[in-house]
């Protein structure tokens, strides 16, 4: 078992260019189900480590520091219309962290037909250990 990153980006999927926000009501209610029943699956299997969504581009800030005081800015972002739009942590095999993946990439869009939303999934790593004196 390893620990697992599997990101969710907005915009982008196969079956659906429709933002989230302009859904009927019934498909956003659908969507959010699932999303929700995922989680309840991933939890009651031990495999959650976490979870979250992230709020859109527009309230992100660039924090650059190079000794001095910080500097924070809005942006400037790449011009896209995709973004890390959640993700989910988990403790599983790299075959069952694809499986959750492909399940979390046919989530229901508009109409319920599966959006094809990609998934990146990355392994967790541990920090590299220093070379001994």
């Amino acid at each position: 078992m390893a620990r697992f990153l599997l990101l969710m980006n907005y915009g982008a999927a196969a079956n659906c260019d429709v933002p989230l926000p302009e859904w009927p009501q019934e498909d956003i209610r659908r969507h959010l189900e699932f999303q929700h029943a995922l989680g309840a699956e991933l939890t009651a299997n031990g495999e959650l480590v976490d979870g979250q969504g992230l709020a859109g581009p527009e309230f992100a800030k660039i924090v650059t520091a190079t000794g001095g005081a910080p500097v924070v800015t809005d942006g400037p972002f790449p011009e896209s219309k995709e973004f890390l739009a959640g993700w989910w942590m988990v403790d599983a095999t790299p075959e069952r962290a694809l499986e959750i993946a492909a399940k979390a990439s046919a989530a229901p869009g508009p109409g319920g037909v599966p959006m094809g939303q990609p998934i990146e999934v990355r392994e967790v790593m541990s920090a590299p250990t220093l070379p001994e004196e």
